[in-house]
């Protein structure tokens, strides 16, 4: 018996009819726990112990609890839903973080503090990865063919510009709560937002796209995960990750020599604001023109204003040379996961979305302790090196993926 075609009518609805219009806020808004819980634990560790190495090692467990769980979490979202992740994962987040400020203010000993914080991290909602899977799951099931590049390109490039925001206005919502109210005021607003947003992301019908295991085909086994085609995703990704946390933590020592330390975060927050904006733009591109070739040229311009970078100046040449890594670095960091979604193995969407997502999150946190500690022992000019360095890891990466694209991709569809 043969099955009945879709209904043309509902194949060529736009994406947002199948999401329905409030799931992308509900999306952002629970990206921003995430955004906020390492910078809120470094601020309240600092303020109220007085001690910003305590407060660094702390905030380092938090990303190190991410980096744990992330392919965990993934790989748990694809054999029993993203519900049934989701939901104790959000609760258990936002518990941890509200009676923080309590372990902070009467643990005497630093372990104790440590084991809470990387509980947070452990337990951080996977939000992004998990909305990517989503979004990719939809497109594949109820997007018209002819019309699915189209909309996956503009999908990814939505989600990697909503990822940069979160991460730009996530630090700041951060300063303003500390500043106005008090230095516990962050941590809880991020357990408010995780009680309530990640709850309704969680159970937000569109979370029925991506279906539990026992629902779907078989699902590919773990080792496609670990296939070349993907490491030299997650190695791009991974320099991507360095070039953040590289960049941040050597503008704000290069602003801190000039005198305003606090501008540094602004001045951050320029290219960020620039990258989301040109990662909106990719969608615009032909698709005549490839992925592979378009990750080759996005990293090309960001090795170049990298390499403009390391010479420092003056703080309107840096601020000029930071736009222009924008235009770099947000362009490659959609076509990485453009690329990732088109080769994510049967079944292995959430697993492949967090596993960048933490290559991500650990290359920053690696990148900017580093920076950090040759800033201050070495040299300012030393430290601005090491986004060009990153920038130079992207850019060979993207450089391999063209030499052996349609090889690979190849060899996936005949998978």
């Amino acid at each position: 018996m043969s099955t009945p075609a879709s209904p043309p009518a509902v194949a060529q609805r736009p994406l947002v009819h199948h999401t329905g219009f409030w799931y992308f806020p509900v999306a952002f808004v629970a990206r921003l726990p995430f955004a906020m819980m390492t910078v809120g634990v470094l601020a309240l560790v600092v303020a109220m112990r007085g001690s910003v190495a305590l407060g660094g090692l702390t905030s380092a467990a938090v990303g190190v609890g991410v980096v744990v769980a992330g392919p965990v979490l993934g790989d748990l979202a694809d054999r029993f839903g993203q519900r049934r992740v989701l939901v104790p994962v959000g609760l258990a987040n936002g518990i941890l973080l509200a009676v923080f400020p309590l372990v902070v203010a009467t643990a005497r000993a630093d372990g104790l503090l440590l084991a809470a914080a990387a509980a947070i991290g452990l337990t951080g909602p996977q939000t992004a990865a998990m909305s990517r899977s989503r979004v990719m799951a939809l497109i594949g099931a109820r997007i018209a063919p002819e019309c699915r590049e189209r909309t996956f390109s503009r999908a990814m490039a939505y989600e990697s510009a909503a990822d940069e925001t979160a991460f730009v206005i996530g630090p700041f919502v951060v300063g303003v709560l500390a500043a106005l109210i008090a230095p516990w005021a962050p941590i809880v607003g991020a357990a408010v937002l995780s009680f309530v947003f990640v709850t309704a992301f969680a159970l937000h019908p569109t979370g029925r796209a991506v279906p539990a295991r026992s629902e779907r085909e078989e699902m590919a086994p773990f080792r496609e995960l670990l296939h070349p085609r993907m490491l030299v995703l997650v190695a791009a990704v991974f320099g991507v990750g360095l070039f953040f946390g590289s960049t941040l933590t050597s503008l704000t020592a290069f602003m801190d020599a000039q005198g305003a330390p606090e501008a540094g975060a602004l001045l951050y927050g320029v290219m960020g604001v620039g990258s989301a904006v040109l990662a909106l733009a990719v969608a615009l591109l032909p698709e005549r023109f490839p992925l592979r070739w378009r990750l080759v040229l996005f990293a090309a311009i960001l090795t170049a204003s990298a390499g403009a970078y390391t010479v420092g100046g003056s703080v309107t040449t840096v601020t000029l040379v930071l736009c222009l890594m924008g235009i770099g670095v947000g362009p490659s960091l959609v076509t990485l996961f453009s690329l990732a979604g088109h080769r994510s193995p049967r079944g292995r969407g959430a697993s492949t979305m967090t596993m960048l997502a933490s290559a991500l999150t650990l290359a920053q946190a690696l990148s900017s302790a580093v920076t950090g500690a040759v800033a201050e022992s070495v040299s300012v000019g030393t430290a601005m090196l090491f986004p060009a360095g990153a920038a130079a890891l992207v850019l060979a990466m993207a450089a391999v993926n063209a030499s052996s694209s349609r090889r690979w991709d190849g060899e996936a569809r005949a998978a």
